[in-house]
């Protein structure tokens, strides 16, 4: 029996990659990302663990290419993943990096989950899971768009969480704390959790029963970070 399809956005590296390696024992895995060698090594680790995976070498902020790249792919799960920051004082933004932070980490929500729920309705059937951010419930200094488009992710899932709910179709948003990737800055990730734990929180998530819907979840790390 085939397994059912898990499509994980910004597949090549961080969060992303974790996700796609801890589903791939469960799911078909279809990987998006803009990096084709980053792809390819996820493949080849994948295969390795026993797992199939799909890459799809996509531009996420090309409404058309995505609607192209999916318009066949019946997946079971989607995460919403890739996401962009650029963490700076107001004045100190570029109107391009602005346009990057909404158009990545925001509008291509639309356009990747307008590709796929309508198959989701169809069967009665489905989980599209949003990483989001603590920074779509509080506020920082350097955070006035990237918080803004977390916010904006916030209000999106739980929108959509109760429009396709009596369709059979679950909405969820992760919400990592500071993650040990190359997204962070920190001099010292050694307190923060790993892309592993928030794809173990993504997992915890999808296995529930059908009536069970956990459509907010925190991850954060235990360990405060170190006093200078």
């Amino acid at each position: 029996m085939p397994k059912p399809v898990a499509v994980v956005t910004g597949a090549s590296r961080g969060i992303g990659r974790a996700t796609a390696l801890r589903l791939s024992a469960d799911y078909e895995v279809v990987a998006i990302a803009r990096s084709q060698d980053e792809l390819d090594s996820l493949v080849a680790e994948i295969a390795r663990q026993g797992g199939d995976c799909h890459p799809i070498v996509l531009d996420l902020t090309d409404p058309d290419a995505v609607a192209a790249a999916l318009a066949n792919v019946d997946a079971q799960v989607l995460v919403n993943n890739a996401g962009v920051g650029y963490l700076k004082p107001f004045l100190e933004l570029s109107r391009d990096e602005w346009s990057q932070m909404v158009d990545l980490n925001f509008n291509a929500l639309f356009d990747v989950t307008r590709a796929l729920l309508p198959r989701m309705i169809a069967r009665k059937s489905g989980h599209v899971v949003v990483i989001g951010s603590i920074a779509g419930r509080s506020a920082f200094v350097g955070g006035s768009c990237y918080a803004a488009t977390k916010h904006a992710v916030m209000a999106f899932t739980e929108c959509l969480m109760l429009e396709v709910r009596d369709n059979g179709v679950k909405v969820s948003v992760v919400n990592p704390g500071s993650v040990a990737t190359s997204f962070s800055s920190r001099s010292d990730p050694s307190w923060m959790i790993s892309p592993e734990d928030v794809a173990e929180a993504v997992a915890a998530v999808l296995d529930t029963p059908p009536t069970v819907l956990i459509h907010r979840l925190e991850v954060r790390t235990l360990t405060a970070p170190k006093k200078r």
